[in-house]
């Protein structure tokens, strides 16, 4: 017999809020991408690029390398604070290989911080598996408490 379905709890609950939120942000009309936060400090973004992201050269513009490392960078931060939510204070970007129509991961990891500043990093990884960028964020506290956005729900 298999167990009913049971309400996220505690830290579980906390990241399945976030992935709501993600999916709340009226942004992400335009970027149609879905995120998974699998463990603390770890933040995964599913996307697809296509002719609609590309610049005159043919290929995407830079605009969804930041949007999606900043953002697998951000939630990967914002995993660790269950109260507030987080701002972008400064975030570094490297590009290393253009990224053409197909699937892209944007993998984001926690590097350090635990009080009022966060480091986190991130890097897109395209459909053959190569890194297409990477790029370092720093993201403080904000004042904006968490429960209170439109789409953040703790709660089935």
């Amino acid at each position: 017999m298999t167990q009913p379905d049971r309400p996220a709890q505690g830290e579980e609950a906390h990241f399945r809020a976030l992935e709501s939120l993600y999916a709340a942000a009226p942004i992400n009309r335009l970027f149609e991408s879905t995120l998974e936060i699998p463990a603390p400090g770890i933040a995964k973004i599913r996307f697809m690029i296509d002719e609609r992201y590309f610049h005159a050269g043919g290929a995407a513009h830079g605009t969804s390398y930041f949007k999606m490392l900043d953002d697998a960078a951000f939630y990967a931060a914002n995993s660790l604070v269950t109260d507030r939510f987080l701002l972008t204070t400064a975030f570094n970007l490297i590009f290393t290989k253009p990224l053409k129509s197909g699937p892209v991961v944007a993998e984001g990891r926690w590097v350090s911080g635990q009080r009022r500043v966060f480091v986190a990093e991130a890097r897109l990884i395209d459909s053959d598996g190569e890194e297409a960028a990477r790029g370092t964020g720093t993201f403080m506290r904000s004042r904006i408490p968490l429960a209170g956005l439109p789409g953040y729900r703790t709660e089935s």
